[in-house]
């Protein structure tokens, strides 16, 4: 009766791994060596300094205290020499490999903001980066996320602050975004502008507060980015919303206006029953689809004949916005794809919205739009050049372009 069968796991929490372990011990041999190399380096360079006997004037002088420095591969422990003047000024050695007070890798402080962008909240956090890294991980706190939180407050208000006058903005997305954040008595409604330059590249122009879509908010928005540099657009590119047309034509008349094609479907779709749906759907593609704006227009004319009678609402919902529906086919064709609708700010909002409803009603409004801003710039550089960017440059001159071909022999108008 003595005797027990049970086996006891003292080393249930930790996961035994040779391979890791033989990579962290070469990790820490590899830093001893290059620790090494720029202490002789530095010894090197005050060879010349004796002392009155002859002896070496700068020499080693034991090290500093070990520390752990929190690693993909777990902690691994780094000692830095010291080094004791003997004449002359003071001299210390500090490590370019291992700067002082370093406790991680830039690649795993890069993980923390990125585990909270991806859903992790932050009392989760440290728990994530044991199981990613090793059980025995600290220094990793939800308190470090909150600090990381103060510094997306001050990308977010030096992003406001960019001069936005160094390249031509052909064309603009502009959209209201609502988020999920519900500790304030009306949800955050983001005013989100995507502008592309003349290299093609899309870039993040505004992601601002606003009251709903109002006139004003978009005003608001629309003269800062004027103070900031931005040239009337040639395009602009959004949905129905009338506080944005309305502000457009005030801050930059001359700007002219493509209404969402996605939007207007959904739109026109509302004011139908359900069991006409997919036929009027499949009427719409049939003019926003079409190679020319002349096919355009007459399958705009078939569609407006065929549901008018039955579904005024529709027709009217549709024939309202005719010019601004049609506006892209004044530009290149190979442009047709990324200016009839706002896709370029629904697609990379649509991953922004899941994180937004992760975060529930914890976040105040500031921190709501500081995370929009972050997670905007973290899609921004996933974003590929628009197509057909050559074409940008005669779209700047002003050469114009009829059912997505360029007009030959016409007078070119003002850039």
């Amino acid at each position: 009766m003595s005797k027990n069968n049970v086996v006891k796991l003292a080393v249930r929490d930790t996961i035994i791994d040779p391979l890791t372990e033989l990579l962290r011990s070469g990790a820490e041999q590899l830093i001893y060596q290059v620790v090494e190399a720029e202490l002789l380096e530095l010894l090197a360079e005050h060879v010349e300094r004796r002392t009155e006997d002859g002896k070496v004037g700068v020499v080693r002088n034991g090290h500093l205290p070990a520390r752990k420095l929190q690693t993909g591969l777990g902690p691994v422990t780094v000692k830095i020499p010291k080094v004791r003047a003997k004449t002359g000024e003071p001299v210390t050695f500090r490590s370019a490999l291992v700067p002082p007070y370093v406790r991680k890798t830039k690649s795993l402080e890069a993980a923390l903001p990125w585990l909270y962008l991806k859903r992790i909240s932050s009392g989760e956090m440290g728990e994530a980066l044991k199981v990613l890294v090793v059980p025995d991980a600290t220094g990793l706190s939800a308190g470090r996320v909150s600090r990381l939180k103060q510094v997306w407050a001050e990308e977010y208000r030096s992003g406001c602050e960019e001069r936005l006058d160094k390249g031509h903005w052909v064309y603009v997305w502009a959209d209201g975004v609502y988020s999920g954040q519900r500790a304030e008595q009306t949800k955050l409604c983001a005013l989100v502008v995507i502008g592309v330059n003349e290299r093609g590249e899309k870039h993040f122009l505004a992601i601002e507060d606003g009251v709903r879509e109002s006139t004003q908010s978009w005003r608001e928005v629309l003269l800062k980015l004027k103070s900031r540099g931005l040239t009337p657009p040639k395009l602009a590119i959004g949905d129905g919303a009338m506080g944005f047309w309305a502000a457009l034509e005030e801050v930059y008349p001359e700007t002219r206006q493509q209404r969402c094609w996605m939007h207007k479907t959904m739109n026109v779709l509302n004011c139908l029953p359900r069991s006409a749906q997919p036929k009027a759907k499949q009427a719409r593609h049939n003019i926003w689809q079409s190679e020319t704006q002349a096919d355009a227009e007459k399958a705009f004319d078939l569609f407006i004949k065929t549901y008018e009678p039955k579904y005024p609402k529709a027709a009217i919902c549709l024939h309202k916005d005719r010019e601004e529906l049609m506006a892209f086919y004044q530009f290149p064709a190979q442009h047709w794809q990324s200016i009839r609708t706002s896709n370029p700010i629904e697609s990379t909002f649509g991953t922004i919205r899941h994180r937004t409803k992760r975060s529930k009603g914890c976040l105040s409004r500031d921190g709501m739009l500081h995370m929009m801003f972050k997670l905007g710039r973290c899609a921004e550089k996933k974003w590929r050049r628009l197509r057909g960017f050559d074409y940008l440059a005669k779209v700047i001159t002003g050469i114009k372009f009829k059912e997505g071909v360029e007009v030959a022999g016409v007078d070119q108008v003002a850039a």
